[in-house]
């Protein structure tokens, strides 16, 4: 990462990528063969949600990335955005709520309100899970800002630990869920040919003044403040590995010169699922993510792409 000094380590990341740092496990392409012959079935997408936090500085807003222990099953090595998927408990009508309503969180989503609910809870959670910021406040519109002390990381532990869901927390701190301080950004599906799927909704988020990031994830080897562009370049130098929806989430913040830029700018975003394509084509297996041409495969009868 060419603004913060930090570049991919060789042999960090055993997943093979052709172009730029796009992960492109080699397994792929057995798995697409089996998929087009019928002998794989394809596993329910479990939902998701990651967050992409802001924070202004020189140059515009940078946004906080941690990479993927290269141990981890899923993106070993790739650079992603604190996220998770949905614990059902995040459904529980007694979270606390401000910010638009479950209805137009559904209508914005796509989904009836449980599962709205549970989305931008599950995004909320997950954020003050892994990277320790807490989109949260008091009836009086007031947000936290000071998360020290051993009682909060005692609970942020028992929320990983599924010891405490996110209801109990909030309600034990007298905070509400502030859903205003996020702005739906993105959906995508993982193909159907991966083992691991998730249907995961990507969020935007300013850090709230006064809290810090920190790597509190298990999942994560390192993380970073970056710009997007600096990120996207790093990616386009084959330097940061990343899946496609985290670099073309990237690319699309470039624009924005502040963090309250892209956050005004959420509501007009497309939130139509991206979903992998893949075909058989004289021979060759073809990998695409309609209306995302860069990441486009074509795997030969050999395996190689």
């Amino acid at each position: 990462m060419a603004a913060n000094g930090q570049t991919q380590s060789p042999g960090q990341a055993p997943a093979r990528h052709t172009a730029g740092g796009q992960w492109y496990p080699p397994e792929w392409p057995d798995r697409i063969r089996a998929l087009a012959d019928g002998s794989l079935t394809p596993v329910e997408p479990r939902r998701a949600a990651t967050v992409m936090l802001l924070r202004d500085g020189p140059g515009g807003p940078a946004v906080h990335m941690l990479r993927r222990r290269s141990s981890m099953a899923f993106a070993g090595g790739a650079y992603a955005y604190p996220g998770g998927g949905v614990d059902p408990r995040d459904e529980d009508h007694r979270i606390g709520w401000a910010g638009p309503t479950l209805e137009e969180w559904a209508d914005r989503l796509g989904t009836d309100t449980a599962s709205a609910q549970a989305i931008v809870c599950g995004a909320v959670r997950e954020t003050y899970e892994e990277a320790g910021v807490l989109l949260a406040g008091s009836a009086d519109g007031s947000l936290v800002s000071d998360l020290t002390g051993d009682d909060w990381e005692a609970d942020r532990q028992a929320l990983v630990a599924r010891e405490l869901s996110f209801a109990q927390f909030l309600e034990r701190r007298g905070l509400l869920l502030r859903s205003d301080l996020l702005g739906a950004w993105a959906r995508w599906i993982t193909p159907e040919f991966e083992p691991r799927r998730y249907d995961t909704w990507f969020f935007v988020a300013a850090l709230p003044e006064g809290q810090r990031t920190r790597n509190a994830s298990t999942e994560a080897d390192r993380t970073v403040w970056i710009r997007p562009a600096d990120a996207a370049d790093g990616y386009d130098r084959g330097e940061l590995l990343m899946m496609p929806p985290t670099i073309s989430t990237l690319r699309s913040l470039q624009p924005y010169g502040t963090a309250a830029d892209a956050l005004a700018a959420a509501g007009a975003q497309d939130l139509t699922p991206v979903l992998a394509r893949a075909a058989l084509e004289d021979g060759e297996l073809v990998l695409s993510w309609p209306g995302h041409d860069e990441f486009t495969k074509r795997v030969r009868p050999g395996g190689a792409a």
